[in-house]
């Protein structure tokens, strides 16, 4: 089931359905989106990637909801990863009844309050798109496209959704990483909300070849470096002379990875050299490359070798 809509019989019209009802309040005295979801889920979220826009992606566990979410300075867009149930959110004089399950999304857009009754405990993985996001998505990739993005309740959507369930346990706790992979992934997201969320055709850039040898040497270089060096999608990209989402196709279109694979690659492959070659403790490689922590690099070890660090390097040796 998907969403369904119900609306005060004085007031039936097919906009108040799809649209979140408006805040009249000034946009600096919005919260951001990460501080009205702490505030109205009473809890901390299972773990978070933001940066200092407020732009990001948090995965929350929380309790049953019966509660008005106030006006945000962020689009939220959500997607539920727990077992099927039914739910209400009533926005002005619009009611709106859905079933959350995986594959349905769900979107706040900026600026909207609404109230919310979800009767069992959620699981759900959350972007937080400020509209300065979304609309430098849609001047970079997209010709002649709105950027108002429609309320969405339960709102069948399996790409958007298997998008944002896998960012949650992509992020790595390496924040070069986290950031190259969060900048990515709402350029992707921000592309597929325009496409399929703002009940309008849109006309999408065509795709343009690969980097030129200077410049993607220049950009590898950067991402090799040791040292404090800004491997942000949007250093790379002023360093290439080109938008953020021309970037990112050009550079897989030379490599085959996008800078966050190749990234991830590198620093796993120093890792192997590391952990074949010297001495060094598992602690040390991790603390080394960047990580968090031994258990954060340990795990994205895995991920990419399907193999711990100590069970390679036994192998190896």
């Amino acid at each position: 089931m998907s969403e369904t809509i119900s609306h005060d019989s004085a007031h039936d019209n097919s906009s108040a359905a799809s649209h979140a009802s408006p805040d009249q309040s000034p946009a600096s005295h919005r919260r951001a989106a990460d501080a009205e979801m702490a505030r109205v889920l009473h809890t901390t979220p299972f773990r978070m990637a933001l940066d200092s826009s407020g732009a990001g992606i948090a995965h929350w566990k929380h309790d049953p909801l019966h509660d008005v979410v106030e006006p945000m300075s962020h689009h939220v867009i959500m997607a539920y990863n727990g077992s099927t149930q039914h739910m209400e959110r009533r926005s002005g004089r619009s009611i709106a009844t859905g079933t959350f399950r995986r594959g349905v999304v769900i979107i706040i857009p900026e600026g909207s309050s609404s109230r919310w009754d979800i009767p069992k405990p959620v699981d759900v993985v959350q972007l937080y798109l400020p509209q300065a996001a979304l609309k430098r998505v849609a001047d970079e990739a997209v010709i002649g496209t709105p950027t108002d993005l429609l309320e969405r309740t339960a709102h069948p959507d399996p790409i958007t959704s298997r998008l944002l369930l896998s960012a949650a346990s992509a992020l790595e706790g390496h924040g070069a990483l986290d950031t190259l992979f969060r900048h990515q992934l709402i350029d992707l997201l921000g592309m597929r909300l325009l496409a399929a969320h703002t009940g309008s055709r849109n006309t999408f850039q065509p795709a343009m070849g690969g980097l030129s040898p200077k410049v993607l040497g220049r950009a590898i270089e950067r991402l090799r470096s040791d040292s404090d060096a800004d491997v942000s999608l949007d250093a790379l990209a002023s360093d290439a002379g080109l938008s953020r989402f021309h970037f990112c196709r050009a550079f897989k279109e030379s490599t085959g990875l996008s800078p966050h694979a190749w990234l991830r690659q590198h620093r796993i492959e120093q890792a192997m050299n590391l952990l074949r070659d010297t001495d060094t403790s598992i602690a040390m490689v991790a603390a080394e490359l960047g990580y968090a922590s031994q258990t954060a690099f340990a795990a994205a070890f895995r991920r990419l070798t399907g193999d711990t660090p100590s069970d390679w390097r036994r192998h190896v040796r």
